[in-house]
Order: structure tokens, then C-alpha cells, then sequence
């Protein structure tokens, strides 16, 4: 289920209206329902995954913090464990048929069972698991305490990477080891794993790591309400496209009574709107022209691929930043506030600051739990050089299992490392006039730009090879203005200039609140012009959100 599908437009109305009316503890076990009914509608097998982790880490931060678990928490996490094997692995539930308009359930009741060993093996599986874990826990509550939370956390550790690595690296792996032996003019068989990546899996596998290091740190205390942490852990609106919330600003807001302003309501359904619109009318509209260029096989010109890269910046930017819109503004809806991603991250003038800037949260977790621990800036340049380029590689490595995707982080290291190179030796003046500071300011912006987007093309390529080629053109073509790339259609070329005008005023007048500031007339028509032509979007081919994949 996406933010931008007739369901999720349903599923939202429904949980809105009812949490209106309910209590703190009903509100959290109405967006727990709803945060499971929109994760399974992907793929209903994908919720086991989701408990599973659920648990091991419920468990494993209980262990890190003080050392035990209540027996009516034993007793429920292993029931919850079983049943979700059996409700949303056992049972096959594509023999039921639901339908949101109108609301239709049809059952097809004798498919719903299986009849052979491959229905049955996880809960096979589980059963075991869940009385050999209750074994061991007795033997680990009374290990030293030191050891005790070593081993705790590195079991959460071990065991997210280990899903983390299974579901979406292992593939990945195996097939670049048979290339390597075939490069090497060695034959090998391929192995491919036939697994379906979980959507999001990168996003609630960070916040695992940060949840149980944070813990171990001191600078948080362990969960003992199993249900609260399992909304934490699955709460809808930041869980595709984040932000990676850390425990210490999203549980409480969880476990604590939410109040709910006209202010906060207001925020929200703008945000969904402007969410929606990039969205739908930019991100899904730009579409097409990119993949024309970045998936042809016939010949280029430098203006194809300028205009598609160009194009593929504001695609990746405009539908990232708009579901991510739309997940905060739902969020306010529920009185809950999830932390900024996303600060004008294309006015940067440095690598540093785009950092900054773009997906925030992520490059704050590769900086907290990466970055930091390998020792930072603190021993010396070549250190924090080398620090820099390993961080920025497994970023990379994060978005995908590509090489293209390693690349650009090596790419991103490497913008990283040169700028604080150029940063010790450049010469500032605190006399040069105001004018020559804005008009090297712009160029810098537009310099930068210029990187980023190169950074992108080797993000968005399909091949290696693609890579070189479209590198070589950049050089050896420059300045062929012949254009083949299909124009793109209405709803983007209105709605870029007008979220290109509306993040201007953002910069220039430091405040994220534009639609606010200004007088209500030009408000109301900010409104309506933005629901024109995400109007005219709607005639977009729908395009998977472009994280959803990470």
C-alpha cells in the first residue's frame, strides 16, 4: 500500500475518525492495527519478519538495560511469535480477496490451509526456536552484567545485519564472487536466492542498531511494554521512506497522552498535499523522460543526458522528500511529530552541508553509529580521511546491492575528503562587499549542484558500462545541444517551477513555513494551484517510490 493509493486514502480516513474518539491506549493499538494492515498489504508473509525482529530486539534491549524480562512478557512474546507464524506465514492468504470500494471479502476457504511441508516449515521452525530461547534465558540473566549486555548487543546487532544481509545482499554476493571467478577464467554456477526483499528493510534495520547502541550507551531505557514497542517498531507513516527515528524522540510520544491542535491538523494536511504533489506531479511525471535516456540503447547526445540527469535530481528529490512530506503530515494528524529529513538540501554549497541537508537522518545515524565510533576527525588527517570514505562506502552499500551504488559512495567520500582538503587552504576575507559574497555564494550553489548531479548519474545507471559511456559523452560531447529525451509532461513542467519559487522563498527568508507566511488570498491560491495540478498528475503512470527498494 502507498501513500498515494485510493487505499491508503481509505485506510487513513478510517483510522483517523476512530482515533479521534478512542483513549491513549486505544489510539496505540488502533495505529499498531493500521500499521500492520499497511505493511501486510504488500505482502502479508513480510509481517513475520516483521514480529520476528520485533522480538529479538524487545528482548535483547530488556537484557542490555537491566537484565530480565517479566514472565508475562516471556509468556506473551513467545505466543505472539507462534501465531505470527501461523497467521501470517501458515496461512495462505491470497485464497482471500478483499476489496476497499466497495468493501468485499471473498474466501476461498480450502486454500486457505495448506496441504504440503512448504506451508508449515516456519512455524516448525518457530516452535523450537521459541523453546530453546526460553531455555537459554535463564542461563543469560545470570551472566556477569558486563558480558551480559556485550552479548545482547551483539546479538542484535549480528542478527538485524543477518536479515539485513540475507533478504538483501546475498544475492548480491554470490553472483559478484562466480563474475570474479569468471573473470579470472574459472567457471562457477551461479546461486540465486528466490527471496522477496521486505520493503523498507534498511530503514527499521538502522533504527534496530540504534535502539539496542543507545541502550548499551546509557543513553536510553529499554522498553518493558511489549505493545508499545511494537508500535515504535512498526509505526506506519515513517516506515518506508523514514525518517530513521531514533527510540529517544519517538517512544515517548508513543507512550505518552498526544494533544491535538487546529495548528497540527492544518500543518499536516499541507504537508500531505505538498507531499502529494511532488510526488505525483513532478517525481511520477519526470518519470518517463529519465527512463527514456537511462534505459535506451540507441545514441545520446550531452544534452540527453545533462537534461536526464538534471531531471533524475529533481525525480529522486521531489518523490523522496514528497512521501516523506506525507508521512509527517499524517503523523501531525495523530498528534506525533517525526524529526526533519529534508532542509533545501540543493542549496548547498559544500558536500558537508548537502549532508546536512539531504536525508538527515541517515547521514546523523552513519555519522552517531559509523562514523564516531571508527574514531572521526580525532587521529589524524589520513584517519579521517579513511574514516570518511569507509562511512560513505557502506552508505552507499545501504541504498542497494549494486556496484553503482558503492561507487557513489565512493563518489560522496570522495567530494567529502577533497572539500575539507581545499577548506584548509582556501584564503577567506571578512572585507570582501556583500554583492561578491551573494554572487559567490550562488556559484557555489550551482557548482555544487553540478557534482551532486553527476553523483546521481552514477546512482541512477544501470551498468558500469553505462557509466563509462554516459561519462565519455559528458567529455567528448560537450556542448551538442540536440535534444532526443521525450518532453516531459504538463503537471512537471508547472510543478517544477513552482516548488523551485517555493524552496527559493524558504532559502531566502530562512523560515519552512512559507505557506503560513504569507497573506491568506496568496495562500488560498498556493492551495488551489497546487491541487490543479496534482489533478493533472493523476493522468502520470504511477512510478514505485524510489527508496521503497532500500
Amino acid at each position: 500500500m502507498s501513500f498515494n493509493s485510493i487505499e491508503f486514502a481509505v485506510l487513513l480516513v478510517i483510522t483517523y475518525l476512530l482515533y479521534r474518539v478512542l483513549s491513549l491506549r486505544g489510539q496505540n493499538t488502533l495505529l499498531l492495527s493500521a500499521s500492520y494492515i499497511f505493511y501486510g498489504w504488500w505482502n502479508v508473509k513480510l509481517l513475520y519478519l516483521i514480529v520476528l525482529s520485533t522480538v529479538i530486539d524487545f528482548v535483547c534491549g530488556a537484557m542490555i538495560d537491566v537484565g530480565w524480562l517479566s514472565k508475562q512478557n516471556r509468556r506473551l512474546i513467545s505466543v505472539v511469535l507462534v501465531l505470527a507464524a501461523v497467521l501470517f506465514d501458515t496461512l495462505q492468504w491470497q485464497a482471500v480477496q478483499l476489496s476497499l470500494l466497495p468493501l468485499t471479502i471473498a474466501v476461498n476457504w480450502v486454500d486457505l490451509v495448506p496441504n504440503t511441508w512448504s506451508g508449515w516449515w516456519v512455524l516448525a521452525a518457530t516452535v523450537p526456536f521459541v523453546a530453546i530461547a526460553n531455555f537459554l534465558y535463564s542461563r543469560s540473566a545470570q551472566l556477569e552484567e558486563a558480558r551480559r549486555r556485550t552479548l545482547f548487543l551483539v546479538l542484535s546487532v549480528v542478527a538485524n545485519l543477518s536479515i539485513l544481509g540475507i533478504f538483501k545482499y546475498a544475492n548480491f554476493f554470490t553472483n559478484s564472487v562466480v563474475d570474479g571467478f569468471r573473470w579470472l577464467g574459472l567457471e562457477a554456477d551461479s546461486i540465486t536466492l528466490n527471496l522477496i526483499l521486505p520493503i523498507g528493510i534498511s530503514f527499521y534495520t538502522f533504527k534496530a542498531i540504534s535502539y539496542a547502541v543507545d541502550i548499551y550507551r546509557g543513553r536510553l531505557h529499554a522498553s518493558h511494554h511489549f505493545w508499545d514497542f511494537a508500535l515504535f517498531w512498526v509505526y506506519f507513516p515513517p516506515l518506508l521512506a523514514g525518517p530513521i527515528d531514533r527510540a529517544s524522540h519517538l517512544l515517548p510520544q508513543l507512550t505518552h497522552r498526544r494533544h491535538l491542535s487546529f495548528q497540527q491538523t492544518s500543518d499536516g494536511i499541507f504537508l500531505i498535499l505538498f507531499g502529494l504533489f511532488k510526488k505525483v506531479a513532478i517525481a511520477d511525471g519526470v518519470a518517463s523522460s529519465v527512463n527514456a535516456v537511462y534505459q535506451t540503447t540507441g545514441a545520446l547526445s550531452w544534452l540527453d543526458i545533462v537534461a536526464a540527469t538534471v531531471l533524475y535530481a529533481l525525480q529522486i528529490y521531489a518523490g523522496f522528500s514528497g512521501y516523506f512530506d506525507i508521512g509527517r503530515g499524517v503523523s501531525k494528524l495523530f498528534g506525533i511529530e517525526l524529526m526533519l529529513n529534508f532542509n533545501l538540501p540543493y542549496f548547498s554549497k559544500t558536500p558537508s552541508e548537502f549532508w546536512e541537508r539531504w536525508h538527515i537522518s541517515l547521514s546523523s545515524w552513519l555519522r552517531d553509529y559509523l562514523y564516531i565510533p571508527l574514531g572521526g576527525s580525532r587521529h589524524g588527517t589520513f584517519n579521517t580521511y579513511r574514516n570518511l570514505m569507509i562511512t560513505m562506502l557502506l552508505g552507499g552499500l545501504w541504498h542497494g546491492a549494486a556496484w553503482n551504488f558503492i561507487l557513489w559512495g565512493g563518489y560522496q567520500g570522495t567530494l567529502l575528503c577533497g572539500y575539507r582538503v581545499l577548506s584548509k587552504t582556501e584564503r577567506r576575507s571578512d572585507d570582501v562587499v556583500s554583492f561578491r559574497k551573494r554572487l559567490a555564494s550562488i556559484l557555489a550553489i550551482a557548482i555544487f549542484f553540478g557534482l551532486t548531479c553527476y553523483g546521481w548519474l552514477l546512482f541512477r545507471a544501470t551498468s558500469l558500462e553505462q557509466i563509462v559511456t554516459f561519462t565519455r559523452l559528458l567529455i567528448v560531447d560537450f556542448g551538442n545541444l540536440s535534444l532526443g529525451m521525450p518532453k516531459p509532461p504538463l503537471s512537471a513542467l508547472l510543478g517544477i517551477p513552482l516548488l523551485v519559487g517555493y524552496e527559493c522563498l524558504e532559502y531566502f527568508t530562512r523560515t519552512s513555513k512559507v505557506a503560513l507566511w504569507v497573506p491568506t488570498p496568496l495562500r488560498a491560491a498556493l492551495y488551489a494551484t497546487l491541487i490543479l495540478i496534482l489533478i493533472m498528475g493523476e493522468s502520470n503512470a504511477p512510478v514505485q517510490f524510489i527508496y521503497s527498494q532500500f
